[in-house]
């Protein structure tokens, strides 16, 4: 197998892996009320169907990227596709809200197994200069699985039951093992195995479930109930216990400190989180604008989701190709000025403004995105040592995770604010009828112009950390690593 055979191969895995996972994305939001009444639950159940989600695969893909550096990529990844599958089956068959939950928890570690080492992958597979063209394609994968989520999602809800939202990433996942195992190589990088910190693994893990658990405790009941401020307050302890160790006692950090001397990692990485807690709370806003302001159905305001996924799919490749040829730095700054003018435009809506002006601001934002994603992981990736690649890409998507997590939080904070919270709860499942009451409706587009403001600010502070990064450069066109590679 010659490396161009190789590379195309594995980027084929890695693209299903992320496909599953970006459908899985956007299909659940889409039937939690069908959850909810199935299973007789309640509404702080349902949210934690996708907070646990979210939380296990950010508190543990740092951990797992480390474990792939010592034992290889192919073995990690091929038991994240075997995790993920089983777990969206139990996720079908679940019988209950609080198993349903538990369920979602395995399917998060199995993401977690996946997401810490895709990047890594690609990253051993491709030539420092082509990276970019290899993250740009992968924004196709994104882009058309949070379409086909929106859509398989409105299918299945009508004309069948919520239990295929899970089980339709069963035959994908058994495909995906199954090629998995036969086209990667195990590559491990000489000399590089080491042992794994398990006190640093433990204490991170825990203060970031701390930190996270902190903040949705708080959306869910009240910023001051005991729970919420005990585990607000045991984060920043638990992570200086980290840091202390990591620093003066770990002979081979999970979070090597060293990494973050480098300008390019350390501001590549800031930006990532700040884009992530910008934007990934938009959709969020947009479809409670969709429901709440122009009354339209949840599954009509998802489907005008669909032009923000089109244009980032159909742009990432070119934002990829444009990286290798220009540098990672100039394609992140456009990046992130055109997604900061489309968060501008956004905190403008208005009881008057059309779907036509919405789905052309969300067109824009695709753009952006297209843009900042594939510069913005050439960045962090070409400047990871090769031997610690499972690190930097846990590390990244660490931040990317966190700022995910807070940015949904964000936009919770910003809806509950403005209007009670029993039409929050409506809004988030889908079940208001005709909109917002006319004396809510201007309160809550306060509201949202300003979380709109707020995001767009992030992105100009996340626009400063590029242009700090100094010289535009180009990935170097020296291979990735030196390794040992076998087919087996």
């Amino acid at each position: 197998m010659n490396q161009l055979e190789y590379k195309w191969k594995a980027l084929s895995v890695t693209s299903t892996g992320a496909l599953m996972a970006a459908i899985d994305s956007t299909v659940v939001l889409l039937a939690l009320v069908p959850m909810e009444e199935s299973l007789h639950s309640n509404f702080v159940t349902m949210i934690w169907v996708i907070i646990a989600y979210l939380v296990v695969n950010t508190a543990l893909v740092l951990s797992l990227g480390r474990l792939a550096d010592m034992f290889g990529r192919k073995l990690l990844y091929n038991v994240g596709f075997a995790v993920f599958t089983v777990g969206s089956a139990l996720c079908g068959f679940a019988p209950s809200g609080i198993a349903l939950v538990s369920f979602r928890v395995l399917q998060g570690t199995g993401a977690a197994l996946l997401t810490s080492n895709s990047f890594a992958i690609l990253s051993e597979a491709f030539p420092r200069n082509e990276t970019g063209r290899a993250f740009g394609l992968m924004s196709i994968v994104w882009g058309l699985g949070n379409v086909l989520g929106v859509v398989l999602g409105g299918v299945i809800i009508t004309y069948a039951t919520w239990r295929w939202i899970f089980l339709i990433n069963v035959p994908v996942g058994i495909f995906g093992t199954v090629w998995a195992y036969r086209t990667l190589k195990t590559v491990k990088p000489a000399g590089q195995r080491g042992s794994f910190d398990l006190p640093a693994a433990v204490t991170f893990t825990a203060g970031l479930l701390s930190l996270l658990l902190g903040i949705t405790w708080g959306l869910l009941y009240s910023w001051t109930d005991t729970t919420t401020i005990t585990a607000l307050a045991l984060s920043p302890v638990i992570f200086l216990a980290f840091a202390v160790w990591e620093g003066r006692f770990s002979k081979d950090p999970i979070l090597n400190f060293d990494f973050f001397r480098n300008r390019t990692f350390a501001f590549s990485i800031a930006a990532a989180m700040l884009q992530f807690l910008a934007v990934f709370s938009v959709n969020f806003l947009l479809i409670f604008y969709l429901e709440g302001i122009a009354g339209l159905s949840a599954l009509a305001s998802a489907y005008l989701i669909i032009p923000f996924a089109l244009a980032a799919a159909a742009l990432g490749p070119v934002g990829g190709i444009l990286t290798d040829r220009f540098g990672f730095r100039r394609i992140s700054l456009a990046g992130l000025a055109v997604a900061a003018l489309a968060l501008f435009l956004f905190s403008r809506l208005t009881v008057n403004s059309t779907l036509l002006e919405i789905g052309a601001i969300e067109t824009l934002s695709g753009v952006g995105l297209a843009l900042f994603w594939p510069s913005n992981t050439a960045a962090i990736m070409s400047s990871t040592p090769p031997a610690k690649y499972g690190v930097g890409s846990g590390t990244m998507n660490t931040f990317r995770n966190t700022g995910m997590v807070l940015s949904f939080a964000l936009s919770l904070t910003a809806a509950t604010a403005v209007i009670p919270a029993r039409y929050v709860y409506e809004l988030f499942v889908g079940s208001i009828s005709g909109g917002l009451p006319k004396s809510l409706a201007n309160s809550y587009l306060t509201g949202q112009s300003f979380a709109f403001e707020i995001s767009a600010a992030l992105l100009v502070l996340a626009f400063v950390f590029v242009a700090l990064i100094g010289s535009d450069s180009k990935a170097p066109d020296a291979a990735p690593a030196t390794t040992q590679p076998s087919s087996h």
